[in-house]
C-alpha cells in the first residue's frame, strides 16, 4: 500500500488559497481594504517565516465565515474559484496528482476546508485533510473545530484520519508527502519519501543535507 499526501498551497497551487480567499473578499468590499489588506499580507509573511501564530491567524480568517449565510458563502466562493484558483492550477501539479492515481491521496492542508473542499475536487484528489471550521445549524461560527491543520497539528489531524479508517501510518509501505514549507517539516519527517517542491529556502537547505529530492511543478 502507498499513501501520497500534498500540501496544496504553493505546491499543488501556485500561489495561497488562503491569501488570496482574503484578497477576494477585500475586492468584493466585503472586508474593509484599508484594515484587512494590511493584516492578510502580514499573516502571509509570519507564515512564509515560520513565525505564524496560527490561532491568531484563524481568528482573522474564520471571523468572517460567521458574518455572511452560507449560501452566500457558497456563491462567492464559485466566483473565487473561476477568478483565484483555476489561474494557479499548475499542468504539472495535476500530472503530479495523475500520476498518483490508483494510490490512497489525501490532499493535508492549513487553509479550511470550506476554502479547500472544492480546490481538492478539481484536483480529483478525494481525501481532505484540512483545518475545520465550526459549524452551528449549517453556519459558521467564526471558531475553529478542534485541532489546526498546521505544523506538529497537521501530524496530529492526519493521525486522527488514519485511525478512523482504521489504518496508521507505519501500515504503509511507503508513504509520500509533497510541500513547499518549512512549516511542513513535522510531516514531512514522518514519511518513508519526503518530496520538496519548489521549497523555500529553509526547507532546500534540510532537502539537501538529507538527500530528499527537490522537484519543481513550474
Amino acid at each position: 500500500m502507498r499513501l501520497v499526501l500534498f500540501d496544496l498551497d504553493n505546491t499543488l497551487l501556485s500561489g495561497d488559497s488562503d491569501f488570496e480567499w482574503a484578497q477576494y473578499l477585500i475586492e468584493r468590499g466585503v472586508l474593509d481594504r484599508e484594515v484587512y489588506e494590511a493584516r492578510n499580507q502580514h499573516f502571509y509573511d509570519q507564515y512564509r517565516a515560520g513565525t505564524l501564530d496560527i490561532h491568531e491567524f484563524l481568528d482573522f480568517q474564520l471571523k468572517p465565515l460567521s458574518r455572511h449565510p452560507r449560501a452566500v458563502l457558497e456563491a462567492w466562493h464559485r466566483d473565487y474559484l473561476e477568478r483565484k484558483v483555476r489561474p494557479m492550477i499548475r499542468c504539472k501539479a495535476l500530472e503530479l496528482v495523475a500520476r498518483h492515481r490508483g494510490d490512497t491521496c489525501a490532499i493535508v492542508t492549513a487553509t479550511n476546508s470550506f476554502v479547500t473542499a472544492p480546490i481538492a475536487r478539481e484536483f480529483g484528489v478525494p481525501h481532505l485533510i484540512a483545518t475545520e471550521p465550526e459549524e452551528a445549524g449549517g453556519e459558521f461560527t467564526g471558531r475553529v473545530a478542534g485541532v489546526p491543520c498546521f505544523r506538529e497539528g497537521k501530524v496530529a489531524r492526519l493521525e486522527q484520519w488514519l485511525a478512523a479508517r482504521g489504518e496508521t501510518l507505519a501500515a504503509y509501505g511507503e508513504s509520500r508527502f509533497y510541500s513547499d514549507s518549512l512549516n511542513d517539516l513535522p510531516l514531512l519527517t514522518r514519511v518513508t519519501h519526503p518530496v520538496a517542491v519548489d521549497p523555500d529556502a529553509t526547507l532546500r537547505t534540510h532537502a539537501e543535507r538529507h538527500g530528499w529530492p527537490i522537484i519543481s511543478l513550474n
